[in-house]
């Protein structure tokens, strides 16, 4: 994966940083292997959940081209990383969910058909992998509802909304 950050690909990563931290996530920026990744973090309890607490990374690295398989490798690794930090508190009345997303200048169809065709779960954790074009604003993601998860469906809408807009 090219990591140099071009101008239009910076932009869009600080602009990320000021919707998280304007929402009211906890935002750092980690080195992931040389490459300065955006992390955010909020936890959101709702009765309406069944009383269950929802962990919500967004976690958004540069990259010049952003392909299908990097962007479901960098999914990967995010879910890692998520897991390794709240996996411990998955389940009865717990879960996290993940924003992956690859911030380019470049994105291959393939890799906004991948991002927008579903979510990707797994116990008591599911990421929504975003490909986002920076020099267009275009940010594709699965902004649906799933069978899975349902409860948070409406949350993660608005959240992915409001941390990629739809351009």
């Amino acid at each position: 994966m090219e990591t140099t950050a071009t101008e239009p690909v910076q932009a869009y990563l600080t602009a990320t940083m000021e919707r998280l931290r304007a929402d009211g996530c906890e935002v750092k920026v980690e080195d992931w292997g040389g490459v300065p990744v955006l992390i955010g973090h909020r936890g959101d309890f709702k009765l309406r959940w069944m009383a269950t607490k929802l962990h919500l990374f967004t976690i958004a690295a540069p990259t010049t081209l952003v392909t299908a398989g990097a962007l479901e490798s960098f999914s990967k690794t995010a879910m890692e990383y998520v897991l390794a930090r709240k996996g411990q508190l998955r389940g009865l009345q717990n879960g996290v969910a993940v924003f992956p997303a690859l911030v380019g200048t470049q994105i291959e169809p393939a890799a906004s058909a991948w991002a927008a065709e579903k979510q990707r779960v797994q116990f008591a954790a599911l990421a929504r992998p975003v490909a986002v074009d920076a020099t267009t604003g275009t940010a594709a993601a699965f902004r649906g509802s799933a069978a899975l998860g349902i409860i948070f469906a409406a949350h993660l809408k608005s959240k992915l909304n409001a941390y990629f807009p739809v351009a």
